[in-house]
């Protein structure tokens, strides 16, 4: 898969399938993920956070995509009730694998 089919495929099981333990296929076991709320340095701690804290009643509308040789870029408004804000995710790809997640969006929009 390219970048942005990986990031895509993540997108998939995390807004519309829901089922986090299919993220153990795409991501990388060294996984670092850095968002406003959480960080995590393996596939495990992020999926088992998913798992014990699953996001609900939420979905996204994709606003500009692009990658490169080794990385993908969403961009998209993420959407639930009460809250509506521009989200950012740079994933990292390496031997077919998501190595690195950065998430980045204004914290203010969930107070």
């Amino acid at each position: 898969m390219t970048p942005l089919q990986l990031a895509l495929k993540y997108m998939d099981i995390v807004f519309s399938n829901g089922d986090m333990m299919q993220l153990k296929g795409i991501l990388a076991q060294d996984l670092v993920f850095n968002g406003p709320f959480h960080q995590s340095n393996t596939a495990k701690d992020y999926i088992d956070s998913m798992v014990e804290a699953p996001p609900e009643d939420f979905e996204y509308k994709l606003i500009q995509s692009f990658e490169t040789a080794s990385s993908a870029c969403l961009i998209y408004e993420f959407i639930k009730p009460g809250v509506s804000t521009t989200m950012a995710q740079v994933f990292e790809i390496k031997n077919d694998k998501i190595i690195e997640i950065q998430l980045i969006f204004d914290t203010a929009a969930f107070q």
